[in-house]
């Protein structure tokens, strides 16, 4: 497209969630209760992980840097949602528009590869019990979660580089309430041929290889399972891989349709509907899953609960 006799763009507008000015309101309440229960739950899970002596395990390590990932994850969007839809502002210079892009691929490119990780580290428990504690020494731990930080550095830093390359003269309007790399594309009036190319390569090697990273594992678990005689001892394994899987199959599922699916069409509300799910959604459904079915939660609240209000 020739930008001859066109103004670039410096700043942008947040279409928001709802074309309805009458049910703002509503959203705004409704989100606001959201957001404030992910950080409740996500906090109170890294607070119980940190203070219960016998959750100093890998397993639960890793479930508190999934905790801290989703309060991020979440904070890089709501926030800015809940102050649109109270201020109806909506306007974001492109500046602002791409660098919380960044930390929103940044976080998330790091929650994809600590699910693979947190599955390896569910193989070694149940598949190599003799062998774990070598296995997944605490130095293995910190250079597994130093590896899952840079992958979803790298990822994001390298769409974000080509993202400021772009320029916008047409449309000012993001059909989104923040900002996303397949919108941004949408209105601008660059080349996006390499950001498209990128987001295929990168989205194969980090979504598609996380994915088989996360499942293989599971082959060998299930054989493994299959093979303990008491179903209270393997009841007790299921429980912990379906957790897992559960997060799993919500986070890529959703994140998967967004990337791929609806980047190659304009159903913009659909997209909403998807980008609310694993934006706001999912940072609560994660602590929810791991922690209501897990004992060792339970016992470690109960202990938190009566040390902060001792019984009479």
């Amino acid at each position: 497209m020739s930008m001859r006799n066109q103004s670039l763009l410096n700043e942008l507008f947040l279409s928001g969630i709802s074309a309805f000015p009458t049910l703002e309101l509503t959203f705004f309440l409704f989100f606001l209760l959201i957001y404030l229960l992910t950080l409740i739950w996500n906090s109170l899970i890294i607070v119980l992980i940190v203070t219960s002596s016998h959750l100093h395990v890998p397993m639960y390590f890793f479930l508190g840097n999934l905790a801290g990932l989703d309060l991020c994850y979440s904070s890089v969007t709501v926030p800015r949602m809940l102050f649109d839809l109270l201020t109806k502002t909506r306007k974001i210079s492109i500046t602002a528009c791409i660098t919380q892009f960044f930390f929103f691929m940044f976080f998330a490119g790091s929650e994809v590869s600590l699910l693979a990780v947190m599955s390896y580290d569910r193989y070694s428990a149940i598949c190599q019990p003799l062998h774990y504690t070598q296995i997944m020494s605490w130095r293995v731990c910190v250079q597994l979660m130093t590896i899952v930080w840079c992958v979803g550095f790298t990822n994001s830093l390298v769409h974000t580089l080509h993202a400021f390359k772009l320029t916008f003269c047409g449309s000012d309007i993001i059909e989104s309430f923040f900002c996303d790399l397949p919108i941004i594309l949408q209105i601008s009036c660059s080349d996006i041929n390499i950001n498209i190319l990128l987001i295929f390569v990168f989205g194969s090697l980090l979504g598609f290889g996380s994915l088989i990273l996360t499942f293989l594992p599971y082959v060998y678990i299930v054989k493994t399972v299959l093979k303990i005689q008491a179903k209270g001892n393997r009841s007790k394994v299921f429980s912990t891989c379906t957790s897992h899987l559960t997060v799993v199959f919500i986070f890529f599922g959703s994140g998967m349709f967004n990337y791929f699916w609806s980047s190659s069409s304009h159903h913009f509300s659909g997209e909403k509907v998807v980008s609310v799910f694993y934006t706001v959604i999912v940072p609560l459904l994660n602590p929810v899953i791991y922690s209501l079915r897990n004992q060792d939660f339970i016992t470690a609240f109960q202990s938190v609960f009566r040390k902060i209000f001792p019984p009479k």
